[in-house]
């Protein structure tokens, strides 16, 4: 899956790599809350945005765990949780739309540590 192989890319020393996966119309969203008040950030935007989110996200101290996917179509879809040294620190949900070539043309994602979702088979 796309999405398995773009988390991973978030989660190496280069997660710059994940631009080589953009489709020329790419566009996306990401809504990030940390739960600390009652607002959520949003990043949005096409590519350019894209290279924003990359320099403002702290490098090595999160890793994304997927605990669900599927796919229909071009569409896929994620269920997973942010780990962030070692720790639980929130869930998230993921959607990409890819081009005939597999790159992505829509990304969302949304992330909160409102909710947990326990491992398959708890």
């Amino acid at each position: 899956m796309v999405l398995d192989r773009w988390f991973k890319i978030m989660d190496s020393d280069v997660p710059d790599d994940v631009l080589d996966m953009l489709a020329d119309d790419f566009s996306f969203s990401v809504v990030f809350s940390t739960g600390d008040d009652a607002t959520a950030r949003d990043f949005a935007g096409g590519r350019d945005a894209m290279v924003g989110y990359l320099v403002q996200r702290e490098k090595g101290t999160r890793v994304h765990r997927l605990l669900a996917t599927s796919a229909t179509g071009e569409t896929e879809f994620a269920l997973g949780e942010v780990i962030r040294l070692g720790e639980w620190e929130a869930s998230f949900v993921a959607s990409a739309l890819l081009d005939g070539r597999g790159r992505l043309r829509r990304l969302i994602i949304g992330r909160s540590p409102g909710v947990a979702f326990p491992a398959v088979g708890e």
